[in-house]
């Protein structure tokens, strides 16, 4: 079953699974998670990053709805390597910011594991 259609789990739930992720892989590059869950969080990862290339200042204000404060960064920090560091970066590239690599399977469940990384 995948994590999308998963009963018992709400909506409010999956978003927060999902900002969270998205937190992680613009602070640390990349995450290991399920197949399931990077494919879903790659797209709002892109999204992100195409807000970050925009650089206004209604951009900023999304991206700081969408991102969470992490362990090791606040949510200030997290926005200025945004909008610094990897927009700057992906500025003459046209979507395709991250990849999806699968891992293989899960010792305890045999659930797929893939890497999401910033390419």
């Amino acid at each position: 079953m995948s994590f999308i259609n998963k009963p018992g789990k709400t909506r409010s739930w999956r978003k927060m699974v999902t900002r969270q992720q998205v937190t992680d892989v613009i602070a640390y590059g990349q995450i290991i998670t399920t197949h399931t869950k990077a494919k879903e969080t790659q797209r709002h990862v892109d999204r992100i990053i195409t807000l970050a290339k925009k650089n206004t200042l209604a951009s900023r204000r999304m991206a700081a709805s969408i991102l969470l404060k992490n362990k090791n960064y606040n949510r200030d920090e997290l926005l200025k390597k945004l909008f610094n560091e990897i927009g700057p970066k992906y500025a003459n590239r046209n979507g395709g910011y991250t990849r999806v690599l699968k891992l293989g399977q899960r010792r305890g469940d045999a659930t797929e594991i893939a890497v999401l990384q910033l390419v």
